[in-house]
């Protein structure tokens, strides 16, 4: 599997998923974007998330070359704290 053939794997399980529990208000216009990807060995993992505003998922997709099986993780943000940093 090539690095353009594993990101399209994983947008469209993205694009599948959030269509099925994220966009029931009839949205249907949307990205998916690649916010970090990386590639080890035969393994490939990215974290995306989408342009739908109010989603406040991200999404990892992790595809094992060896069993070849792509597996996607939702994750929801709980919080944004901001903390000064001294300098």
């Amino acid at each position: 599997m090539t690095n353009e053939e594993f990101i399209t794997m994983a947008k469209l399980k993205v694009k599948k998923y959030t269509y099925k529990n994220v966009a029931k208000d009839g949205t249907s216009l949307f990205h998916v974007y690649v916010v970090w990807q990386a590639k080890v060995l035969q393994n490939y993992k990215a974290l995306l998330a989408t342009d739908i505003e109010g989603d406040q998922h991200y999404y990892e997709a992790t595809y094992n070359g060896d069993k070849k099986e792509l597996y996607l993780d939702v994750y929801n943000k709980q919080e944004n704290k901001c903390f000064e940093v001294d300098d």
